[in-house]
């Protein structure tokens, strides 16, 4: 297997408050993946970026960019680096080709403009080219934010909070942006707390929760080792409560008495399904449908957490 084109090593920050904003971080992000980092407000995500790129120090550890050290080889790692941060900070009176080509002349790069139009033709804004950043709408806003930041040609890019406050169908046309970005060769982490963005895209989910990573795998992985899967039985008649007979597999009652639920785990040698069936129909329990549910990504992120949502954002 190749190496690794992100590596973090022991990252920790603590803040002068004494807030330990991340615990001891090991990484490692294959080159051309998509990588959701999972968590809550306040869990560490946004502070682990911005040390990866530079903005915040940390208190230890170090990251490596394809190998190198990315404070001692700082030029190398930041060129290699491209973020889009949640905020949407432009200059509001800079048209989007100005805006989009300034970026990549920050970091060195010639002058280029037919890479700058390419670029532009790929976010669909090439029609908005010479319009001013403060006469777009929000989508289109984030959609220049990504295009600076790919604009000296990065090898990885953090994207933060991508779809926050965009309506569910720019949150989709910006998931199909990053499946492209994926597909041109782009390594791709993405900090997210809306599950389903997670679920749609990544190949690995990494969660954190109070600064810590508590689970890394890949996506399909997780759900089948910490997933669960549900038996619904819909009764013809409904039942008052759940026959006693019926105790020994946890059975809950469901829908005013609808449905018998059974939650069972699917790699068990024995999932209990088949001597549950048998005590129904001895129980002379008529059903007229079954129905088996998975566990989704979501159902494992709050069994992972246990409620740290409520916790507020860290901040220095």
């Amino acid at each position: 297997m190749s190496e690794p084109i992100l590596s973090i090593r022991g990252l920790h920050k603590v803040y002068e408050t004494g807030v330990q904003a991340l615990k001891t971080v090991d990484l490692d992000i294959n080159r051309g993946e998509i990588f959701a980092l999972l968590g809550p407000n306040g869990a560490g995500k946004t502070t682990l970026i911005n040390i990866v790129c530079g903005i915040v120090t940390p208190s230890g550890g170090e990251v490596l960019i394809d190998g190198q050290n990315w404070q001692s080889h700082f030029r190398y790692a930041r060129e290699r680096i491209g973020l889009v941060p949640q905020e949407l900070t432009t200059d509001a009176f800079e048209t989007v080709w100005n805006t989009v080509s300034f970026s990549r002349g920050l970091f060195g790069k010639r002058r280029d403009p037919a890479k700058i139009e390419d670029l532009l033709k790929r976010l669909s804004l090439w029609d908005k080219r010479k319009s001013i950043m403060m006469q777009l709408s929000g989508g289109m806003k984030r959609r220049v934010m990504i295009a600076k930041a790919l604009s000296h040609e990065p090898s990885i890019l953090f994207l933060d909070e991508p779809t926050a406050g965009v309506d569910v169908e720019l949150r989709r046309d910006m998931w199909e942006i990053v499946r492209k970005l994926r597909a041109d060769g782009t390594t791709i982490i993405l900090t997210t707390h809306y599950i389903e963005e997670a679920e749609e895209m990544a190949d690995r989910v990494g969660v954190i929760s109070r600064g810590e990573l508590i689970a890394i795998d890949e996506k399909n992985a997780l759900m089948a080792k910490m997933g669960k899967k549900r038996l619904d039985i819909v009764l013809a008649d409904p039942v008052a409560a759940v026959p006693p007979e019926l105790s020994e597999w946890n059975v809950t009652l469901q829908n005013d008495g609808h449905i018998l639920s059974y939650e069972f785990d699917s790699k068990a040698d024995r999932t209990g399904i088949a001597s549950l069936m048998r005590r129904v129909t001895d129980l002379g329990l008529q059903y007229k449908d079954l129905s088996t549910h998975q566990s989704s990504l979501e159902d494992i992120f709050v069994e992972l957490v246990h409620g740290d949502g409520q916790q507020a954002e860290a901040a220095p």
